[in-house]
């Protein structure tokens, strides 16, 4: 025994040192070469003039002085904001209640939350626009009815934008507030509750304080991403609707106005900075990763305020719970919270899997119910070379993303795992970053740098752009399997003569197998739904499935489009079950 606990404390030095951030480099440089530099580089054109490449702001004084574009940045906004509003609340309730299942039975009701979350943004878009269209599901049963004269204005305007955007984001919410209200013992509120606390209060100053971490980054992460949202807005809104993200697209697309571009995404940029900076201010970054004390960072003044605003909430609950107890009782009263998670669920889930019937359809229209059920449009899609040869590119690239982001977050995973360098910090946040810029502005920055590179329309174009998005993906999944690696193995295997490769070939990536798999597919998904950087870097005839499907959506709704989302959400819904499978196994 004494042989081999000798040399341990020297081994785990020597695996533990700073310099294993060495592993960290490749994806360092590429995030350097492939994501900072593209976006500074377009920042930069936004204050350069195009003729003289001199230093300029009238780009700026443009946007100050035109009514149009503060409008569209102030509805960006708007819709963020109410997007981040709505998720929380509509969220807060579903997490509390799978925060309080049994482990087992929590896992699969999770899924309901993941598969929304996963499925494709174009699909779901699409959903909504049969759903609430003019002579889409909603306003057919109103008016067969006679509960309405004519056609309600469901889409197309504010109302479809924000039903859109919700059911987008809610499952981003409740994912991210889930892991910080499982960390809250339930045993503090029974304690207050032991002490006289009504329930109503000792909710709102006990469990609800301790989750507010949660709560605050979980808005904080749909608030960034509604900000470079384009799909929702530009398929179920209106003109006024526009979105910053949408102002973007039309002058790189159609105006070639970089400069221009560069200074909406510089906005929308230091909107997103500010944004996290104030977040870091208040509550503290690492209350992202679900520690739930950040919340103890805010000013002093503002955290008495916060406490005098709960108290104020808690009496008026108390009051309220009282009101409702006696209306309909205890025991109904306890049915509430199980009956409102059903509904969410079911806001989740069902308009996606509306879109299935419809596939089936046996007419030339998109009706619900079909008259008729047919799998004429599925033949139509696969015997179209169109969409066959998108399909197939999407996987190809889908495949080469999943591979290069997996090894390249998987080198930085175990960077972090194997070194106590103070920089470890810097490093999590750098894969990190990616997630916090909004992909339109990545998307403009490679397609700037892709087109002095020749990259444009290419393959290995796509790839590089997807792996950039794909990255903290991959990253963040192996390295919350390698939190819970047991590094004594290495240390028995280089005792018995193994090198660092040997050691990493032979035990370490055959124990963690199952989180590199699921890192491979949480990373595939991404790419074969991405439709962001496939806009600007497909091209011409070389498209994927979801420009494919987007050119089409912009054109014209039809039954095919219907038949392609049930082959993209059966495709999606398989890989995430496995994804997940193989993430729970490790």
């Amino acid at each position: 025994m004494t042989a081999i606990t000798a040399p341990a404390a020297p081994l785990r030095q020597r695996l533990l040192r700073p310099n294993a951030l060495w592993l960290a480099v490749p994806g360092i440089a590429f995030l350097a070469i492939f994501f900072l530099y593209p976006v500074l580089r377009l920042l930069a054109l936004s204050v350069q003039d195009p003729a003289s490449g001199a230093l300029s702001v009238a780009t700026y004084a443009r946007i100050a002085n035109t009514d149009v574009y503060l409008q569209v940045l102030g509805i960006t906004f708007k819709i963020a904001a109410n997007t981040a509003l709505f998720s929380i609340l509509l969220g807060y309730p579903l997490a509390y209640w799978l925060a309080g299942l049994k482990e087992g039975l929590r896992e699969r009701m999770v899924l309901l939350v993941m598969v929304p979350f996963w499925t494709s943004y174009l699909v779901k878009t699409f959903a909504w626009m049969v759903i609430l269209g003019r002579t889409g599901v909603i306003n057919s049963m109103l008016t067969g009815s006679g509960l309405a004269s004519q056609p309600l204005p469901l889409a197309y305007n504010e109302f479809g934008v924000m039903v859109g955007m919700v059911h987008a984001m809610v499952p981003l919410a409740v994912l991210t507030m889930l892991p910080v209200m499982i960390g809250v013992d339930r045993r503090l509120i029974q304690a207050a509750q032991a002490l006289g606390a009504a329930p109503a209060q000792s909710f709102w100053l006990i469990y609800f304080k301790l989750s507010l971490p949660g709560v605050t980054a979980g808005g904080l992460l749909v608030f960034i991403s509604s900000l470079g949202f384009f799909i929702v807005p530009a398929l179920l809104g209106g003109r006024r609707e526009t979105m910053l993200a949408q102002l973007i697209i039309t002058q790189v697309q159609e105006l070639l106005n970089w400069a221009f571009a560069g200074a909406l995404a510089a906005m929308m940029l230091v909107a997103a900075l500010v944004t996290v900076w104030l977040y870091d201010r208040l509550f503290g970054l690492s209350s992202l990763s679900g520690e739930t004390s950040a919340q103890d960072r805010g000013p002093g003044r503002l955290r008495l305020l916060g406490l005098t605003i709960l108290r104020i909430i808690a009496k008026a609950s108390a009051v309220l719970a009282d009101v409702v107890r006696r209306v309909i009782g205890a025991s109904g009263t306890r049915r509430l919270l199980p009956i409102y998670c059903t509904l969410a669920l079911m806001f989740l889930v069902l308009p996606t899997m509306l879109v299935i019937p419809i596939g089936f359809t046996s007419s030339q229209f998109l009706e619900f119910p079909p008259p008729g059920y047919s799998l004429q449009w599925f033949e139509t899609y696969f015997s179209s070379p169109v969409w066959l040869s998108a399909t197939l590119r999407s996987f190809g690239v889908a495949a080469a993303t999943a591979i290069c982001g997996t090894i390249i977050g998987g080198l930085a995973a175990l960077a972090l795992a194997r070194s106590n360098s103070r920089w470890g910090g810097v490093v999590f946040a750098t894969f990190l970053a990616p997630l916090i810029v909004p992909r339109i502005i990545i998307a403009v920055g490679l397609f700037y740098l892709f087109a002095q590179m020749g990259l444009v329309a290419t393959n290995v174009g796509l790839v590089i752009g997807h792996t950039v998005l794909a990255l903290p993906f991959a990253f963040v999944t192996i390295t919350a399997i390698l939190k819970n690696y047991d590094w004594r193995l290495d240390q028995a295997a280089a005792v018995l003569g193994a090198n660092r490769f040997k050691t990493l070939l032979l035990v370490t990536v055959p124990l963690v197998k199952g989180g590199l798999v699921a890192a491979f597919l949480f990373a595939f998904i991404t790419s074969f739904d991405e439709l962001t950087i496939a806009i600007f870097i497909s091209g011409g005839i070389k498209t994927t499935l979801p420009k494919q499907m987007w050119d089409d959506m912009i054109l014209q709704l039809n039954p095919t489009l219907a038949a392609v989302s049930v082959v993209v959400f059966v495709i999606v819904t398989v890989l995430l079950l496995l994804a997940e499978r193989f993430r729970r196994t490790t």
